[in-house]
């Protein structure tokens, strides 16, 4: 209860805000948000394909679509097939400059009817929502991940959150059909400290679920980065306060928008990690292709330093090494390998090396996921697992820690091996053999480190194309069940 008579004026507005039902920030959590600064970003951006169709596209952005493109884009609209309803198009003027002369990022960006020729897929891909016990927070693995916002500087054609960025309905596990929602502050982190409690009071797992404490969050959604200072800062001020041990942040912002790691957002992070040195901070960056950031000379080779090793845009390299600087934080890079992007040994093998070199870690390559429409987007499992093999032949030990994962339902999954020869005398194995790896698994993760292995088959996108193949499976990748949602929220 709150006694107002006996509180100062800051603890009096806490408490009229708790009574009302918001988040209240605590008296150092304030005190961290009111050194924020918040500048306004001007990221220069052009907005779906109506100024292409009418011709009002900034005068040197106008040829980026050719009139045969925009014919048949323009055809497509209002139809089964607009490609805009699948996933809204946009792009910075930053990405448009290093794409214009580069087909690998005009892909990531650039509408195709191809888009929605197919558009089998999953509106709910990994049945995440299974895993929602606040609306806007999944908590599958061991660490929670927020939806903070819905939209990104620009879209990439491929995204797997394509029904967020869309804002689609979405068929929930109880027959109810409603679009994602995002994640608010005071129940993200109520619901942080309950499980919490429930771990500590029960000897370090929660008595349902098999959990551990909830350390980790993963601000996604999106792309925070498109939020102001003072939200993100809150954010990361509430979740510290919450007891989370560490953040990370997901973006696609050092590609499509370098300059908005400037000094105010630099300045956020530093007072941050002043007020609380004890939660640690990482940055999970998305770059696809070596182009996003590397700097090709008129011959179409990349530029080189003296010393032989790639040069970077100069904005591009100018945040990197203002956030690498910060020794606190932890900066790693993942990416779909994604057909006519980055299914190419030497574009992975480029990008690996010149991410290394300035200190940032390879984490993950993922096979694509079975979002809506991604037939035309996704390589086959085997070809992606060759392409990234072969991209890591060169590559030193320390350069080639990324591993290729592809999203099962039970969780991640490690692509292993792909074998050319057969098993002898084991049938389905005549042209060799795939073998799976369960890296991470839902709840207290009960088969993590299992295996699954299936017979070849180079043209499979995704687990069902090996349904009549398999060999081996512990891991129970085609046994699938459902999890029961209600016993979660239960717990």
């Amino acid at each position: 209860m709150c006694y107002i008579n006996t509180l100062n004026k800051h603890d009096v507005k806490r408490c009229e805000v708790a009574i009302a039902g918001r988040y209240v920030p605590a008296e150092r959590e304030q005190a961290f948000l009111d050194t924020i600064e918040n500048p306004k970003y001007e990221r220069d951006i052009v907005n779906g394909l109506k100024p292409f169709f009418q011709d009002k596209a900034p005068e040197d952005i106008k040829g980026f679509y050719s009139p045969e493109e925009l014919s048949m884009l323009s055809s497509l609209h209002g139809t089964e097939r607009d490609v805009e309803s699948r996933m809204p198009v946009k792009m910075t003027r930053h990405f448009f400059e290093m794409a214009k002369t580069s087909k690998p990022l005009q892909r990531i960006i650039k509408a195709s009817p191809d888009e929605t020729l197919n558009l089998a897929g999953s509106e709910d891909p990994g049945y995440q929502m299974d895993f929602a016990p606040v609306e806007g927070m999944l908590h599958k693995y061991e660490m929670g991940l927020l939806y903070a916002v819905s939209t990104c500087s620009a879209h990439c054609r491929f995204c797997y959150r394509e029904e967020l960025i869309s804002q689609k309905d979405i068929e929930r596990q109880d027959g109810t059909v409603a679009k994602k929602g995002l994640a608010k502050i005071k129940e993200v982190t109520d619901y942080v400290r309950a499980h919490n409690e429930i771990v500590a009071a029960n000897g370090g797992r929660h008595p349902e679920t098999g959990r551990e404490k909830l350390r980790e969050v993963l601000l996604s959604g999106g792309d925070p980065m498109v939020l102001p200072n003072r939200k993100i800062g809150a954010w990361l001020a509430a979740l510290a306060e919450a007891g989370v041990e560490s953040i990370r942040l997901g973006t696609k912002e050092m590609s499509f928008h370098p300059n908005r790691f400037d000094d105010a957002f630099l300045s956020m992070l530093d007072a941050f990690h002043e007020t609380y040195p004890e939660v640690g901070f990482r940055l999970m960056i998305h770059f696809n292709h070596p182009d996003e950031f590397l700097l090709r000379g008129p011959d179409g080779a990349y530029l080189e330093n003296p010393n032989g090793s790639l040069k970077w845009h100069e904005d591009t390299l100018r945040a990197m090494e203002a956030v690498i600087s910060r020794g606190w934080i932890n900066v790693e890079n993942q990416a779909p390998i994604i057909k006519g992007i980055n299914d190419d040994s030497d574009a992975l093998r480029v990008m690996q090396r010149a991410l290394y070199r300035v200190g940032v870690g390879n984490h993950y390559f993922f096979c694509g996921r079975d979002i809506v429409a991604y037939r035309a987007f996704n390589v086959p499992i085997e070809t992606a697992w060759n392409t990234l093999n072969e991209s890591q032949k060169g590559l030193s030990g320390v350069e080639t820690h990324a591993r290729l994962s592809i999203t099962h339902y039970k969780g991640k999954t490690e692509v292993v091996a792909v074998t050319n020869e057969p098993i002898p005398g084991v049938p389905g194995t005549e042209n060799g053999v795939l073998i799976f790896k369960i890296l991470r698994n839902a709840l207290d993760a009960p088969d993590r480190g299992k295996v699954c292995i299936v017979g070849r088959n180079p043209d499979a996108l995704w687990f069902d194309d090996y349904e009549d193949r398999v060999i081996f499976d512990e891991a129970g990748l085609f046994d699938y069940t459902r999890v029961d949602k209600k016993t979660i929220e239960a717990a």
